[in-house]
């Protein structure tokens, strides 16, 4: 098992929040405390230190406790520019990535990436769900080796901004995760308010 201090934590909240209409979503609420703190503090425990990618209200980010890194590209790109953000400042191996939009993402989350990753002697590991449509691949739920950043900020300069394109580029495993439901996000102010009811631990 990778130790956990060889991984940094990103909680990915610098996107444009066009579907909520504009919101900062890291910011907006969820049982009574900011989307992004939600993330942070699930993550925390999985991980040796935190980080944050915002690019708007880095005060209220910063007062969360972790470092907050904005995008070195302008136009907000998408969540590789936060990535790239991540691995600028990364000061450990590997980087593993979560959006802040999805509050009750596995707590083992990181331990499986990582196993999927040394098992199949991989430069990166994603999270992928059972859906009724089939294998859906969760590519913001990203474990990444740090080694990884000249080949990512190359791969922005081209145009490319699609994550799915990037990491086709490398040796990826793809970890199955059986409870979709944890994966669930929040683009719009209706999904958000849906997830106000707490998740259920079973046993």
């Amino acid at each position: 098992m990778m130790p956990a201090e060889h991984i940094t934590g990103l909680v990915l909240a610098g996107g444009r929040g066009s579907r909520m209409g504009g919101v900062d979503k890291g910011l907006q609420n969820h049982l009574g405390n900011p989307l992004a703190l939600h993330a942070i503090q699930r993550l925390s425990p999985q991980v040796g230190t935190v980080m944050i990618s915002a690019n708007r209200h880095l005060d209220a980010y910063a007062s969360f406790g972790a470092p907050v890194w904005p995008d070195a590209i302008e136009d907000h790109p998408g969540p590789l520019a936060g990535f790239l953000a991540g691995l600028e400042q990364c000061r450990t191996p590997y980087l593993v990535t979560v959006p802040c939009d999805t509050p009750n993402f596995p707590t083992d989350l990181v331990a499986r990436l990582s196993e999927g990753l040394m098992a199949h002697g991989a430069q990166m590991a994603i999270a992928a769900t059972h859906e009724a449509e089939g294998m859906q691949v969760q590519p913001v739920f990203c474990l990444m080796a740090c080694g990884l950043k000249d080949s990512l900020a190359a791969f922005i300069q081209s145009g490319q901004r699609r994550v799915e394109q990037w990491t086709a580029l490398h040796r990826c495993a793809t970890v199955v995760f059986e409870e979709a439901a944890a994966f669930t996000n929040a683009n719009t102010a209706q999904e958000l308010q849906r997830l106000q009811t707490p998740a259920i631990t079973p046993g």
